[in-house]
């Protein structure tokens, strides 16, 4: 099966763009932080969020495809991960991120080994 981690799923809500910065985010075993930046971008989709004291301040590049429900009355999004899998994801790089295929790569392939 060949899924793409970087797009939203259709089932998401995800169905306008606005801005989802300071969007808190809730893993599948409860609350990580809130968003710190996103992108829209076809193929390439993210949340950025920031977990504050949670795992010391660390920023996480979420794939779009880990989104399944966007509430946009409740401004919070739920992704398909626990927090374990969350916190054992390849560290964000900040701006190195962008235009880096190799860290998408990486990324992709750790997101995608949990899609099914």
């Amino acid at each position: 099966m060949n899924v793409n981690v970087w797009g939203y799923r259709e089932s998401a809500g995800r169905l306008q763009a606005i801005d989802l910065t300071g969007y808190k985010v809730e893993a599948a075993d409860g609350a990580i932080g809130k968003v710190s930046k996103h992108s829209d971008e076809v193929g390439s989709s993210y949340i950025v969020v920031d977990t504050g004291p949670w795992i010391f301040g660390r920023e996480v590049l979420l794939p779009a495809g880990t989104v399944i429900h966007v509430d946009t009355e409740k401004e919070t999004i739920h992704v398909d991960r626990t927090k374990d899998q969350i916190k054992a994801a390849p560290e964000f790089e900040s701006e190195q991120h962008l235009g880096d295929t190799d860290y998408y790569s990486r990324i992709g392939g750790y997101y995608g080994n949990f899609l099914g």
